[in-house]
């Protein structure tokens, strides 16, 4: 992928949505489901976006890491400790399968990869180092570990061809590249660093163009990455705690970006826990949905 010239760091931010979230997390943007659903992790509650406002569906009493679309229709949702499937848009979700079974260990975030296998992290409570994973579970709703003894497993999504994947733990301030070689992940390596002093590496997606956006909490940002790892663009948003991205709309050129108030004091007075929207002059990957 060739670099991508620096974009504006002034780019216009919209908040869509105002403070409806405590902890948004996981956007996705699906047409099957009318647009862009995420979650509000702590509440273990599923939104969507509609021309009415944000509808609210309750999933998971302990949280709601993820979800992402079937290919035949519904939807797959993971929570505190198991996985959850839809067979409609609107359908409730029913408990299908136990992914951890730590009390002290629960799911974070997720996505699929090209062959339809849903990749699920997970993170101690208290965020004890080595303490999470990366699972692979298959159409049949067999688990296997894909990445073990990680911290806080988070962001991941693949490059516009499928060879290779882009990762966070967020403990470790890296944003790393596997290949994805007969359904494997291997050859880990450094793409690039977020030291601590710039904020912790969350939730990301890919453009088309290959370049990867990499949500930032704790420094009110999303960056873009080139093929090299170098920053290529910088959003900034009017509060800190950025928690993942996603592209959408029509053209896939919007970037959905989900916020948090979690951590921060009351009367922080922020518009924290909303979910904004740029148009950072690239388009997004349709979403790679769920097999089983």
């Amino acid at each position: 992928m060739p670099a991508t010239p620096h974009r504006s760091t002034g780019m216009n931010v919209e908040n869509v949505t105002g403070p409806v979230a405590h902890h948004a997390e996981g956007p996705v943007w699906w047409p099957g489901w009318g647009g862009l659903r995420w979650v509000d992790g702590e509440a273990g509650d599923l939104l969507t976006l509609s021309d009415e406002g944000v509808h609210r569906m309750h999933v998971d009493d302990g949280y709601l890491a993820f979800l992402r679309p079937r290919r035949n229709g519904g939807f797959v949702a993971v929570g505190a400790h198991d996985l959850y499937l839809a067979g409609a848009p609107e359908e409730t979700p029913r408990p299908v399968a136990r992914l951890v079974g730590d009390p002290a260990v629960r799911m974070n975030d997720g996505g699929c990869d090209p062959q339809g296998r849903l990749l699920a992290g997970s993170m101690a409570y208290d965020a004890s180092p080595g303490a999470g994973a990366l699972l692979r579970v298959d159409a049949d709703l067999a688990v296997a570990p894909l990445l073990p003894s990680v911290t806080v497993s988070n962001g991941i999504a693949f490059s516009p061809g499928g060879e290779r994947a882009y990762y966070v733990d967020s403990m470790s301030h890296r944003v790393d590249v596997l290949e994805f070689e007969d359904g494997e992940l291997v050859e880990r390596r450094v793409l690039a660093e977020v030291p601590a002093s710039d904020g912790v590496p969350d939730g990301l997606t890919v453009a088309a163009d290959g370049s990867v956006w990499v949500a930032v909490w704790g420094a009110g940002r999303v960056i873009g990455l080139d093929a090299s790892g170098a920053e290529i663009a910088r959003i900034t948003l009017p509060v800190p705690q950025v928690s993942a991205c996603t592209f959408g709309g029509d053209d896939l050129g919007t970037l959905f970006i989900t916020t948090s108030a979690q951590g921060l004091a009351s009367g922080h007075g922020t518009e924290a826990g909303s979910v904004y929207a740029a148009r950072p002059g690239v388009h997004g990957l349709p979403v790679l949905p769920f097999a089983g």
